[in-house]
């Protein structure tokens, strides 16, 4: 039983880091601060897709998934809801690619636009 909880709130936790490295910038209007964690939250994202690499947190949540003695992912919202977000089917090194190229162009537009913000604001 806590070994799948640990999994599922690694999940969880991959879930938010992917959701911050992609979309955290938004969150500098309100902390600019955060830009110290955010730009190599990005950066780290956009490496892992281009080498086609796995992020630490996929080998710890399928390392206690193990020890949960689970095979696969199926059950509850964790398994049918956040991990099809974080591991979508078909998975390609090509798509990998893209993903990160879509990271790096969301990153852009969102600085472009905190910038901006920051600049007409004072």
């Amino acid at each position: 039983m806590l070994a799948r909880l640990i999994a599922d709130a690694l999940l969880i936790a991959h879930l938010l880091f992917v959701a911050f490295a992609v979309a955290g910038a938004v969150l500098l209007l309100r902390w600019p601060w955060l830009v110290g964690l955010h730009l190599p939250a990005a950066a780290w994202a956009v490496i892992v897709e281009w080498r086609g690499g796995a992020c630490p947190l996929t080998d710890w949540e399928k390392h206690w998934r193990q020890q949960a003695g689970e095979s696969g992912y199926e059950g509850g919202f964790v398994e049918s809801v956040l991990l099809p977000v974080i591991y979508p089917p078909g998975l390609t090194p090509e798509l990998m690619q893209w993903l990160g190229v879509g990271v790096l162009a969301i990153n852009l537009l969102l600085y472009g636009g905190v910038l901006w913000h920051w600049r007409t604001a004072s």
